[in-house]
């Protein structure tokens, strides 16, 4: 007669990540081994060209888009808020790029844009804010389990214009081009200028000219210490001030959706 015992079946943990099941084909960014370059400094036939900003030519780097996706503004868009920004607090800033991330990014490092303290481009450095093209959706999900960030941006989105409601699951509202503009235009863009301006503060103002290396050296590594949280709330709180000196002064919002296209 049978006991009942089988090993097979009393190891709960096979076919399981716990025992390793499917760690070898994980989704991942994939990093070529013949550059050091991040998945966000790499390029396929970009367009090249550069806006006057407070008397300075910035470069832009656009991406060929790809089917389904879109740019929510243009290099004039940029140029305009940039020039209504106080001018120390683009001290030293040189790129924007419009980037057309792969699927697998869009689904692993999903962001409306970021700031990039030292982007290579030509073989020189300069700080580069990355403007990311998005899908055309018609829908944006958004999790009911937040962490404290999470739920700061859910607020942020209600304020830009997104109108969710409760599912089952998630939270799902109803968008379109304008939407996505509102936020990376009037929002993001300012976000990421305001953690410029942060690492202007704690690293560059600071310094001058007769320093030595090492001193710059400390500053750069105490900012890159500071707490995510701290970071976030000091681009937050600049981009709320930022926006609303812009409203106040008409610059935004601006409502021309004028769009980079294939």
């Amino acid at each position: 007669m049978n006991n009942g015992w089988n090993p097979v079946r009393r190891n709960r943990n096979i076919g399981t990540s716990k025992q390793g099941y499917g760690q070898n084909n994980k989704l991942k960014i994939p990093q070529p081994l013949d550059t050091l370059k991040s998945f966000y400094e790499r390029f396929e036939d970009p367009e090249i060209t550069k806006i006057n900003v407070h008397g300075k030519e910035i470069i832009v780097i656009v991406e060929k888009l790809n089917p389904k996706y879109f740019y929510s503004c243009n290099s004039e868009d940029i140029q305009t808020i940039l020039n209504n920004i106080p001018l120390e607090d683009l001290d030293g800033f040189g790129i924007i790029v419009f980037r057309q991330p792969k699927k697998k990014e869009t689904y692993l490092s999903p962001v409306w844009g970021r700031l990039i303290y030292s982007f290579e481009f030509n073989n020189e450095f300069h700080p580069a804010i990355i403007i990311e093209a998005t899908p055309r959706w018609t829908k944006y999900t958004f999790e009911k389990k937040q962490s404290v960030e999470r739920a700061q941006e859910f607020q942020f989105l209600q304020s830009d214009g997104m109108k969710f409601k409760e599912d089952k699951r998630e939270y799902v509202a109803e968008i379109n081009e304008d939407t996505i503009r509102n936020v990376q235009l009037h929002r993001t863009l300012l976000h990421e200028i305001g953690h410029y301006v942060h690492y202007l503060e704690v690293v560059e103002r600071p310094g001058n000219e007769e320093e030595e290396y090492e001193e710059w050296e400390k500053r750069n590594d105490l900012y890159f210490k500071i707490p995510t949280s701290e970071k976030e709330s000091f681009a937050n709180n600049y981009a709320a001030k930022m926006k609303s000196n812009l409203l106040e002064k008409e610059v935004i919002p601006i409502k021309k959706p004028t769009i980079h296209s294939t």
